[in-house]
């Protein structure tokens, strides 16, 4: 692949599988020293890196936009009763078999219910409009907070530093109880079109 300044040897940087190892500052491969020929290769390299790896911009997983979508479907239709699965996967362009699966899971932990028969589909439980947007998250997706060291629900201790002097973890937590605030106090009612 032609870049600014030539060709990029591909064995020049590191594999995908070890740049988690690596401090941010080591990720590309950058040296103060560098070309700016050489940090535009190298950026564009972990750029077409993370293409190639369907890296996306977004935090939330597809099953867990998905789930928020169908959410958000049920609340603006709740007035029609019981909808169908195959409504809401047409109307939100959300893959049939996947879509069973996410309200389903939903189902099961009670945020939503369902009839069988004539007239049957899904529907929000009564208490689930209430809902706080924090909880549907960690059904479908697990843990708020970017860092496990940093998680209320799902901690786990990083093997290779120290909390209570790592800069990283304090930030983490920092964003973790910022979006808590917001995904903590917003519900699945909040999710319904506004006019």
């Amino acid at each position: 692949m032609g870049v600014s300044g030539g060709e990029a040897a591909k064995d020049d940087f590191l594999p995908l599988t070890e740049w988690i190892r690596q401090p941010c500052f080591l990720i590309l491969g950058i040296k103060n020293s560098d070309s700016s020929r050489r940090v535009e290769s190298r950026i564009e390299h972990f750029l077409v890196t993370c293409n190639a790896y369907s890296v996306t911009h977004s935090m939330l997983n597809k099953k867990t936009r998905y789930a928020l979508q169908a959410l958000q479907y049920l609340m603006d239709h709740r007035a029609e009763g019981p909808i169908l699965i195959a409504q809401i996967a047409s109307e939100k362009q959300i893959p049939l078999k996947f879509l069973e699966n996410i309200l389903l899971e939903l189902k099961n932990m009670e945020v939503l219910t369902s009839k069988k028969g004539k007239g049957g589909g899904y529907f929000l439980s009564p208490e689930a409009i209430q809902t706080p947007l924090a909880k549907i998250i960690r059904i479908i997706e697990g843990p708020i907070a970017m860092l496990p060291c940093a998680s209320l629900n799902f901690y786990e201790r990083c093997a290779n530093c120290d909390e209570k002097s790592c800069g990283l973890h304090a930030t983490m937590v920092l964003v973790r109880d910022a979006t808590l605030k917001v995904l903590g106090t917003k519900t699945i009612g909040d999710l319904a079109k506004r006019n």
